[in-house]
C-alpha cells in the first residue's frame, strides 16, 4: 500500500507554489503577531476580527482572576 505524504504549509515552496508560499508566510507572521499579543492592522475584516477575539479573551481572563471562589 502506498500513501502520499501531505505537504505541510512550510514546504509548499519546494513544489514551486511561490504565490501560495508567500501567502502562507504572511499568514504565519500574522498568527505569530496575534500570539505575541501585538497589535495587527489591516483593512481585512477577518484580521480585525481575530485581533478583537484575542483582546476579548485576554480581558475575560484578566477579569476572572479577580473573582474569589466561594467554598
Amino acid at each position: 500500500m502506498t500513501t502520499k505524504r501531505r505537504r505541510t504549509a512550510r514546504h509548499l515552496g519546494s513544489y514551486g507554489d511561490a504565490d501560495v508560499e508567500g501567502g502562507v508566510l504572511r499568514t504565519d507572521a500574522l498568527l505569530d503577531a496575534l500570539a505575541r499579543r501585538e497589535p495587527v492592522g489591516g483593512a481585512d475584516a477577518a484580521i480585525r476580527l481575530l485581533g478583537a477575539l484575542v483582546a476579548d479573551v485576554d480581558s475575560q481572563r484578566l477579569s476572572s482572576v479577580s473573582i474569589t471562589p466561594s467554598t
